[in-house]
């Protein structure tokens, strides 16, 4: 069964996949235990609060930008085994002003203190790469081909979350992760052995269709020049993959660190040779240089500072 294309999905669908892919209940028991350690305990609530005391609390962004992770509050909720309503007054992938009240939770007062800053952390780190995201987004501009994606430059652990909120900024999802996608890097190239460079990475391709085929989103290789570029466009081209309207052996090629010149010419290339093969930039993409880039007339732009030079964006929990 092939891949669902995570690029498609409308956001709630979107979190459904990727909390199931990701662990996400298994994940929220780790963020549980962190906080209230083997036996569950919140020693402070315990000791202050009494077990019949109620409590509504608004939670409110303190900076505007793009939220990104209201979807996790329910299933902390359910993972803390929490005795508390969420009511949310907005959406993933909303824009909001400073001040903003984005839900409110309301129950047991010790169980809403117990999920307050898992939910705000969480809030918080996923707000922030949906905020970067759109930024860069905007930056790119219109009229390109381009489409901003993500990489695997995420927090350990967080990842399908992150590719979430990448999503919600407007961007796009790159490959989950080593075992759903094939991305022949310098490395794998120099690790190959001898014989013709293209020609191993052909027949390496040839393979991965052969053993995984549906089952793999797409076939990439990165080059760093244009004569290696070159030499790939003399591979035979021809099937699609998930998301990608792809051309055969490899469907995308990764520029790495090229100069916006030589991204015109490879574009001028492929148009001319394999005009279905999809090009894709990456490295050192900045909100500064991101148009230039998307003005090249390559189909993707992946950027790894969307993830991994976010900053959370800032939520407060107060009492009403």
């Amino acid at each position: 069964m092939p891949p669902v294309d995570l690029n498609t999905l409308p956001l709630p669908a979107l979190f459904e996949e990727l909390a199931t892919l990701g662990r996400l209940g298994r994940f929220l028991e780790l963020v549980r235990e962190e906080d209230l350690g083997p036996d569950g305990l919140d020693v402070t609530s315990l000791l202050a609060v009494g077990a019949s005391e109620q409590l509504r609390a608004e939670v409110r962004v303190r900076e505007a930008g793009v939220v990104a992770g209201l979807a996790t509050l329910e299933p902390i909720v359910e993972a803390f085994g929490a005795d508390v309503g969420v009511e949310l007054h907005t959406a993933d992938g909303e824009h909001v002003e400073r001040g903003r009240s984005v839900a409110v939770i309301e129950g047991s007062a010790r169980d809403v203190l117990a999920v307050e800053r898992p939910m705000l952390n969480l809030l918080g780190r996923l707000s922030g790469v949906a905020t970067r995201t759109a930024a860069f987004v905007e930056a790119m501009g219109e009229g390109w081909p381009a489409k901003l994606f993500d990489t695997r430059k995420t927090t350990p652990g967080l990842r399908h979350l992150e590719k979430y909120a990448v999503r919600c900024g407007g961007g796009c999802c790159h490959r989950l992760g080593l075992h759903d996608a094939v991305l022949v890097k310098d490395n794998h190239i120099a690790a190959m052995g001898s014989g013709s460079w293209a020609e191993r990475v052909g027949t390496m391709a040839a393979a991965a269709r052969a053993r995984f085929g549906e089952h793999l989103r797409f076939i990439e290789v990165e080059v760093d020049g244009l004569a290696q570029f070159e030499r790939l466009l003399a591979l035979d081209m021809g099937r699609p993959a998930v998301g990608v309207p792809a051309v055969g052996v490899i469907d995308v090629v990764l520029l790495d660190n090229m100069p916006v010149a030589d991204m015109r010419q490879a574009v001028t290339m492929r148009d001319a040779q394999q005009p279905a093969l999809q090009l894709e930039a990456s490295g050192g993409v900045t909100l500064e240089t991101v148009r230039d880039v998307a003005s090249s007339g390559v189909d993707r732009i992946s950027v790894g500072s969307l993830t991994h030079h976010a900053v959370s964006l800032d939520f407060g929990l107060d009492a009403v």
